[in-house]
């Protein structure tokens, strides 16, 4: 399965001081990821993705965020420093389901 999107980078308000940045998958996709994964997920609901911002592709994982009905994508600061976007820019997103 393979989803491009434009999403906004938000920073976890449960550690906001540690900088961790994520952005949201949109809710009618992670819909689908949940019915494609069923028990394939591992730890906490996770699901293996690669995941693409301009040049840059890495393998991490999605992570479901129960308040907002969608998984989350992690954005690690070498990326964000790498294509030049911080929280608060939107940005478009590929991922793809690694199953």
């Amino acid at each position: 399965m393979h989803l491009e999107f434009d999403a906004e980078l938000w920073i976890w308000a449960a550690r906001p001081d540690e900088g961790w940045t994520f952005v949201s998958l949109p809710v009618d996709a992670s819909d689908e990821i949940r019915d494609l994964t069923g028990d394939q997920r591992r730890g906490f609901g996770a699901v293996r993705v690669e995941a693409r911002i301009g040049t840059s592709i890495w393998r991490t994982s999605v992570f479901p965020d129960a308040k907002e009905g969608a998984y989350v994508l992690p954005i690690k600061k070498a990326v964000r420093k790498a294509q030049k976007i911080e929280a608060g820019d939107t940005t478009r997103v590929a991922v793809e389901i690694l199953i």
